[in-house]
Formats: structure tokens, sequence, C-alpha cells
């Protein structure tokens, strides 16, 4: 979504004026507000973001990932277009007029669409009885004997679009130092952003150990999310695509948190009545092992066994 939302005026910079009408009122909805063509491109993309820091604080939520998510992305690309469109090929953006009210209508029908879609996607992805789903595999742990299980996953392509908004942005922040570039290049900003959450997605690493499971993030294993043994209800083996999380990278969906890196079988920890879901291999060992430490309530550390 952010990609879009920074292609778009990009793909028309040269037929846009220095400054772009953004906001239009009064009885002959003429433009009233501008703004430096950085301040355009920017403004969206931080409302994005903002955005999804919001649902992912109140994650507990889980149908607001679809229903806010996919209707606010499909309203901000559409606003974008609108005032994209309002500004091309004026030389003053005094003269910038709205595309009418259809383009209104256009972007608040798809929104509701949108809205309508993400909510059956979220109510399709529910248990039907609402039950949490039965408990996973369980391990024997000898008496006296303490176990590891570690798994790692990356993703080489979520590892080239990250290089490649990263190339970007360092691009563009050398032009814009150079000169080259008239003004503040303020789309540097959002790139490099998306360049490190992508990098933050594009690998993880799974442990299970006495103390319960630790996810790991990004090539330099941060940030890490832990779940300890004694709040575990449940861990299992899923097996789970793309299309049904949304797509690639830490996904919010109607099945919980996904962190989905290649298609499969994911591991599947349930905790405070929401689940968590890793795509990683061996799921299944690494499943029975938390098991097993969650029923007697965590041990301690041990010798590595994958």
């Amino acid at each position: 979504m952010p990609v879009v939302l920074v292609a778009l005026p990009l793909a028309a910079r040269g037929r846009l004026p220095g400054r772009m009408a953004t906001h239009w009122g009064g009885p002959s909805g003429a433009p009233d507000g501008a703004s430096s063509f950085g301040g355009a491109v920017a403004f969206p993309v931080a409302v994005w973001a903002v955005l999804v820091l919001g649902v992912a604080a109140f994650a507990a939520a889980r149908a607001w990932a679809a229903t806010a998510l996919l209707p606010g992305g499909v309203a901000l690309v559409g606003a974008q277009a609108v005032v994209v469109r309002a500004n091309l090929d004026q030389e003053d953006w005094r003269r910038a007029d709205l595309p009418g009210v259809w383009a209104v209508v256009a972007v608040c029908a798809a929104a509701a669409l949108a809205a309508l879609a993400g909510g059956l996607a979220d109510r399709r992805g529910r248990a039907p009885d609402g039950r949490p789903p039965a408990r996973g595999p369980v391990m024997d742990v000898p008496d006296g004997e303490r176990l590891v299980w570690l798994a790692r996953t990356s993703n080489p392509w979520l590892h080239l679009i990250a290089a490649v908004l990263g190339a970007a942005a360092a691009v563009g922040a050398v032009a814009g130092a150079g000169g080259l570039v008239a003004g503040p290049v303020w789309f540097v900003v959002p790139l490099a952003f998306a360049a490190l959450a992508v990098l933050a997605c594009s690998s993880v690493r799974a442990r299970v150990t006495g103390e319960g499971l630790e996810v790991a993030f990004g090539p330099l294993g941060w940030p890490v999310r832990r779940w300890p043994a004694a709040v575990v209800e449940s861990a299992r083996v899923e097996e789970r695509r793309p299309a049904q999380v949304g797509g690639w990278g830490y996904r919010l969906s109607g099945l919980g948190t996904t962190v989905m890196l290649r298609a499969g079988e994911c591991l599947v920890v349930r905790a405070g009545g929401k689940d968590f879901a890793v795509s990683v291999d061996d799921a299944a060992r690494g499943a029975a092992l938390l098991n097993s430490l969650a029923r007697c309530g965590g041990g301690g550390g041990g010798v590595e066994r994958r």
C-alpha cells in the first residue's frame, strides 16, 4: 500500500505543479489548501502507518485487521488518485478542480466494498462454533532432560524487495543532497521505512526452550516476541498459504497473526485467546515440545536439538 501511495504521484511528477492543492472547500468548491509535493506524498503514507500501528496495538479485536486496513487503504489510494488528477497539468494549484462528485462517490463505494469483503474474509477465517482449536501434539520429555527446538526461515523475494526499496531511498537521498531534485525529497522517508519493515519481515527464527517460545525477526534477530510456557494454551501445526492470510510478511487476518514467509506448515501458538502462526520447518516437533512445557509449567534451558 505505501508503494502505491508513493508511486502514483511520482509517476505524474512532471505534470504536477510545485505546490499541489490538497483541500477544497467553500460554496464554490475552489481549492483552499495546498502542500508541497513531498508533503502530498508523505501525508497519506503517514496516515497509513498510523492506521497499521493502531490495528496492531488493538490486535485482540482481530476483525479490525480486515475491516479497517483494507477499506482504509482503498480510501487513501482513492483520495491520492483524486488529488493527483485534480492537479494534473495545472501551473498553479489554485486552478486545480476536483474531477467531480462521481470521484468522491467512487472512492466511498470502493472503500465500502473493501470493508464488506474484509468482514466476510474475517468471518470465514473464524471457527464456526468459536471454540479454541484442539490441543496439538505432545512430546514425552525424560525426567532431568531439557530440550531446545530451533527453526529458521527466510524469503529471498522479500530480501530483494527490501533491497530495491532501500536502494531507491538511498538514490533519492543522494539526489536531494546533490541538488538534483528541487525541494525536499520527503518521499525518501516512507521508502526507507518500507525497506526496514520489509527487511524485518523477510526472515524469522523460532526457538522453544524451557522458558517458552521466542520468535525473532530480521537478519539481526530484532524485534523479538516471547510467550512464556505458562501462558501458552496450546500449540499445533497448520497448513497455511499467503492467500488465506492476506499476503506475505507479518499479516493480520481472521486467522490471527501470521508470519508468512513460505506456504505450507506453520507453528500456531494460542495464548490469551489469540493465535500467532509462523511458517517454519519441523513445526510438529516445536509444537509438541511447547505443549509439553506448557503442561508442566515450563523448565529451564538445555541442550539444543533441532
